[in-house]
């Protein structure tokens, strides 16, 4: 480099910055990077008429009788005891991680009056679960569709629900909405426009909602002009859009797929997903896989072809970097969590390994670079955070503490 004019350098490295500056501001703000704190591993949909303030709990209490009573099945399908103990202690300690108090599909169209009772009923029991400390880490409701046959109804529901939430003392620091059957970017930004509106009239700091986009029409997959319209509707969230979640059985069958093969194994489950992941990479906006609606219950062979299903079905979505899904009953709570901890238990010590080499430059059979460098970490921080590791574990796994860890794992963009 002694041929090197530093003048240049400074000079050109000067211009570039001048030049590339609104770029570097634009990238800085549209993809910021992974949201922080903890993501689900799921989300459990309860039709508002059932919600009651100990229903996580009580959730976790059908759990662990579902799995005693079927302990040889159980067994059969999870012979790992480490794994055993901690389903069990999850189920005791914290069931659900994440609850939809559910005004749509699973709620059904049941009259004004109807959802109108509901809806205070629902939103006075979170207000009490909240103060009693029974509600799940991250809570909310999903209302009918602005589709133009459900929006008023969709609309009273929201407003309703925040109202009696807000009146009653309750928090919305860990409350989010879920926004089904998104068919436009227009309905995106008139999501957001009813979040600033009920936000100046209840009083609320701006930007206090946020909302999740349901993809489960092919409309947010392709839209008229054959572009892909989840990438467009992240951005018209204005910085309110905390996930996507893939809707298995709306989306299959808008594409004329035959019940019998509805799944979220479909191929055209898998293009959808594909392309939610893509847009949502950078964002900090998380993915949600979908459910199955085949549920563990009736006799042994019912509950054991459904728990292998399931767990199956489960371990599929990690695999593919979908780290959270759909619950749907009590009985699918064990299976999510025995798969969702053997996926993050057996794969520690190859990852803590490899993690280890990388930091400290050993050579191996395997050459990282800081971009699996982070994937290692994010995996291990994943596996921490829902409880398939102990801090123990991970510390000496890695040498990294909880801190180190995070950082590696989503660094901040300057």
């Amino acid at each position: 480099m002694d041929t090197v004019d530093p003048r240049l350098i400074r000079e050109l490295t000067s211009e570039l910055d001048a030049q590339l500056a609104s770029a570097d501001a634009e990238l800085a703000a549209q993809f910021p990077g992974e949201r922080p704190g903890r993501q689900p591993i799921h989300t459990v949909y309860v039709p508002a008429d059932r919600f009651t303030a100990d229903l996580a709990p009580t959730w976790g209490a059908e759990a662990l009788a579902a799995i005693d009573s079927h302990d040889e099945t159980w067994h059969g399908l999870v012979a790992d005891d480490r794994v055993d103990d901690l389903v069990r202690g999850k189920l005791a300690d914290e069931p659900i991680e994440d609850l939809r108090i559910d005004l749509e599909d699973g709620y059904g169209n049941r009259g004004d009056e109807a959802e109108d009772v509901d809806v205070t009923r629902a939103a006075r029991a979170l207000v009490e679960a909240q103060a009693s400390g029974t509600a799940p880490q991250l809570h909310g409701i999903r209302f009918k569709s602005f589709e133009a046959p459900t929006r008023a109804r969709g609309v009273r529901s929201l407003v309703g629900f925040v109202s009696e939430l807000v009146a009653g003392g309750g928090s919305l620091d860990r409350f989010v909405t879920t926004l089904p059957k998104v068919t436009s970017v227009e309905q995106v930004r008139a999501m957001v426009h009813a979040c600033e509106r009920l936000e100046s009239a209840l009083g609320l700091t701006a930007g206090t909602l946020k909302f999740e986009i349901q993809v489960e029409t092919p409309q947010s997959i392709l839209g008229p002009d054959g572009t892909a319209l989840v990438a467009p509707m992240i951005h018209a969230g204005a910085g309110r859009v905390t996930a996507f979640h893939y809707g298995t059985y709306d989306y299959s069958a808008f594409c004329g797929i035959a019940a019998q093969y509805q799944s979220m194994e479909h191929a055209v489950a898998d293009h959808a997903k594909l392309v939610m992941q893509t847009a949502a990479a950078g964002t900090g906006v998380r993915l949600s896989d979908g459910s199955t609606n085949i549920l563990p219950v009736g006799d042994d062979d019912a509950v054991r072809d459904a728990w292998q299903l399931h767990h199956r079905l489960v371990g599929r979505s990690l695999e593919r970097g979908y780290y959270q899904g759909w619950d749907l009953h009590p009985a699918q709570l064990p299976t999510r969590y025995a798969a969702t901890f053997a996926f993050y238990r057996n794969g520690f010590e190859p990852a803590a390994r490899r993690l280890r080499d990388y930091l400290g430059q050993v050579g191996g059979g395997v050459m990282d670079e800081p971009a699996t460098a982070r994937a290692l970490s994010d995996f291990i921080m994943r596996g921490r955070d829902c409880g398939a590791l102990t801090d123990r574990e991970v510390e000496s796994g890695t040498g990294l503490d909880a801190q180190a860890l995070t950082a590696l794992a989503r660094p901040v963009r300057s």
